[in-house]
C-alpha cells in the first residue's frame, strides 16, 4: 500500500465478487464469499431528466486500492459478513477506473462506480 492511500483509504467497504457460470438451470452461481476492502468513499445519487422520464445515474464511489471489482459485482460502505449481497444492502458496480500511482509508483489506484 502507498504511504498515500494509507492515509487517505481509512474506510471499509465490503466486496462481493458475482461468480462465473450457471448451474444447471441456467441460473448464476451466486457470489463469492465478502470480502472486506480498504476504501474512501462518497455517496450520492443523481436523477437526470429526459424526454421520456427520469433516470437514477450513480450511486455511490468508491476510491481504492483494490484490482478485483468488475462490472455485476457488489459493494457495500461499511463492513457485512452476509453471504447475499443483495440482502446485506450492497449496490452493482457499474463501472471500475483504473488510475495510475502518481506518486509512489507501488500499487494503481482504482475508483468504483455503483448505480442505484
Amino acid at each position: 500500500m502507498s504511504e498515500l492511500a494509507r492515509w487517505s483509504y481509512t474506510g471499509k467497504a465490503t466486496f462481493w465478487k458475482r461468480l462465473e457460470g450457471q448451474n444447471d438451470y441456467g441460473d448464476p452461481l451466486g457470489f463469492a464469499a465478502p470480502v472486506v476492502i480498504d476504501c474512501g468513499y462518497e455517496g450520492g445519487l443523481s436523477k437526470r431528466l429526459g424526454d421520456i422520464g427520469s433516470e437514477r445515474v450513480i450511486k455511490n464511489s468508491f476510491w481504492t486500492e483494490f484490482s478485483g471489482a468488475d462490472m455485476g459485482d457488489y459493494i457495500l460502505i461499511g463492513v457485512s459478513t452476509e453471504a447475499d449481497p443483495v440482502q446485506a444492502g450492497a449496490d452493482e458496480i457499474l463501472q471500475s477506473i483504473r488510475y495510475e500511482d502518481t506518486f509512489d509508483r507501488l500499487t494503481d489506484d482504482y475508483a468504483i462506480i455503483t448505480g442505484g
